[in-house]
């Protein structure tokens, strides 16, 4: 694993700045942490948070869109973004030498977007084609059904990229006013890693930083008490059947959270886990079949998702619960937690060869938890969490909870 040493201040003028020091590295990454995303549209058409991250792409005071991307890419950088649903990452990396380009050009992209009309015309055209892309893969649209079913009527359920409808309801003064929001907020966190310590970051990005920025603003919350689940479906043209079922966990900072991660693991994340080897192995019921978390502030989500014939859906659903209540009355088998915590530390090790990858570990810690815990630290708490921690959350987020189900499947089925 490349070493890195972690450092982060916050700066007189507001954000936060955390720079991960990898001294042999040859190459610079440059992120952007912006603590909102489409759980931050309550009151907003969904897909709002993704739009933004769209448009300023689209050209800034100073340059157009062409010079955006090309000023970047002649010196051999990418520049890139996402939107979760707390949060919007943009990213620049390419060769160490690269660093001042990179801070001018994602602070003119963030900062000085212009929004232009025509543009936003435009994007509103491709962000419509990639939802319908979305929605016309199974595989993916999944996701977002059983996120509906989970959530219900919080933000959190709706897709990110929003629906044709909501973006159709979205024009110039509705983003400029979400980026303003967002944007210049104080919490926000500018990190880097690279062949440089914090204080030479901090002489390249300072110059660019915008003058002022403000308190930021909390999202709507997530009360578990209150929750309710349900379950959804859609029928089409297709010969297999989409599955995923889903329940509420604890959020990022719950105690039991390394075991909620090898819970995962143990159960569909790799070709040893129980679901992987019990129903494609044993039976050849999917090809497919895994689980995931996600993991927010105050609460989170476990998922299972697979696809099968629809004949194989009553054996499917019955080894999955089978699993399941394995692990809440007898917990995990001799062995089975020792096995994912290697496998998640070394996975995390082959992760850790790449910079991008300390530049996300030291912006989301201190976005998330105020600091950037060593990784030693990490694995340090993966490797103490026991068959008893297992086998608790499993009993807390499995017994006597309801779960949502969403499945796309034929339409004789």
């Amino acid at each position: 694993m490349s070493q890195a040493v972690y450092e982060w201040r916050q700066l007189s003028n507001g954000p936060r700045l955390a720079v991960a020091t990898v001294a042999d590295s040859e190459c610079v990454a440059l992120t952007v942490h912006v603590p909102a995303g489409s759980r931050d549209e309550s009151t907003r058409p969904a897909g709002l948070a993704h739009f933004v991250e769209h448009m300023v792409f689209k050209g800034t005071d100073r340059r157009s869109a062409r010079d955006l991307s090309f000023e970047i890419e002649n010196a051999g950088g990418q520049i890139n973004a996402c939107t979760s649903e707390d949060q919007t990452v943009y990213e620049g990396r390419g060769e160490a030498a690269l660093l001042p380009v990179l801070a001018d050009v994602l602070a003119d992209m963030l900062w000085h977007a212009s929004f232009p009309e025509p543009e936003i015309l435009l994007e509103r055209e491709v962000i419509g084609e990639e939802i319908t892309l979305y929605r016309e893969a199974p595989a993916d649209h999944i996701g977002d059904l059983v996120s509906s079913a989970l959530w219900v009527d919080h933000p959190l359920g709706n897709p990110i990229s929003g629906s044709l409808e909501s973006i159709a309801q979205i024009d110039r003064s509705i983003l400029l006013d979400f980026r303003d929001r967002h944007h210049f907020r104080k919490d926000l966190v500018i990190a880097a890693a690279g062949p440089f310590t914090l204080d030479e970051v901090l002489r390249e990005i300072s110059p660019h930083l915008p003058a002022v920025f403000h308190d930021g603003e909390s999202p709507q919350a997530f009360h578990r008490a209150n929750a309710a689940v349900r379950s959804v479906s859609e029928r089409r043209e297709t010969d297999q059947l989409q599955l995923a079922l889903a329940w509420h966990t604890p959020g990022r900072h719950a105690p039991l959270r390394h075991a909620l991660r090898l819970l995962s693991m143990m159960l569909g994340e790799t070709a040893s886990s129980r679901l992987f080897l019990e129903l494609r192995e044993e039976r050849g019921l999917c090809y497919q079949i895994g689980s995931d978390i996600t993991l927010f502030h105050e609460t989170g989500a476990f998922e299972i998702s697979a696809g099968l014939d629809p004949e194989a859906r009553g054996e499917a659903l019955a080894c999955i619960h089978r699993e399941i209540h394995d692990l809440v009355t007898s917990g995990p088998r001799p062995g089975e937690v020792e096995r994912a915590k290697r496998l998640i530390i070394a996975h995390s090790k082959l992760a850790f060869e790449a910079t991008a990858a300390h530049a996300a570990w030291a912006g989301e810690g201190v976005l998330d938890f105020g600091r950037v815990p060593s990784l030693a630290e990490w694995r340090d708490n993966v490797l103490a969490v026991t068959d008893e921690q297992v086998h608790a959350i499993a009993r807390e987020i499995f017994h006597n909870q309801p779960h949502a189900s969403a499945e796309i499947g034929p339409i004789n089925s």
